[in-house]
């Protein structure tokens, strides 16, 4: 699935400038394994991850994402990190900064396969034996395998006296 109708919207009156949205990260954990997407945009191996529509409920989003991508049925289990991604330049030109929900989700049936052009190969890996990929998504995927049941807080202080 390419670009929602309402962001191309947005890009109309906006162009290129940062746009603020909502997403979700969806580790779906089976076993001791992790499911990964490879994207087709970059190459990189991650998470299932997706905008979340206007109006539509975080874990509802993550449970989308992770069929439309991969094939799968997942069930979302529990918010497990907030926080906001780096600025985002995609080929285009545009930029974007998410406020991303991370989410563990279990895995219920399916076999994963690319589904929607998204990604060019969908996977489940061993937990000790993951692709290569950046310290921002390895920190996804530990939130989501921590025992810890409060989700984590990305939390910079302000400065006293200023910006």
């Amino acid at each position: 699935m390419g670009t929602p109708d309402f962001i191309l919207a947005l890009r109309r009156k906006v162009g290129n400038d940062p746009l603020w949205l909502s997403s979700v990260t969806a580790v779906v954990v089976r076993d001791d394994q992790v499911l990964l997407a490879k994207r087709a945009d970059n190459g990189e191996w991650t998470p299932v991850t997706g905008i979340i529509d206007p109006g539509e409920e975080p874990a509802d989003a993550a449970a989308r994402e992770i069929l439309e991508e991969t094939g799968i049925l997942a069930v979302p289990q529990r918010l497990v990190m907030v926080h906001v991604t780096d600025l985002v330049t995609y080929d285009n030109g545009d930029q974007t900064q998410y406020l991303d929900l991370v989410f563990r989700c279990g895995w219920q049936s399916g076999v994963p396969h690319p589904a929607d052009g998204e990604n060019t190969a969908v996977d489940w890996f061993p937990l000790n034996a993951l692709p290569p990929m950046s310290d921002d998504i390895r920190k996804r995927i530990a939130a989501a395998l921590s025992s810890e049941q409060a989700a984590q807080y990305v939390f910079s202080p302000p400065s006293p006296g200023g910006t």
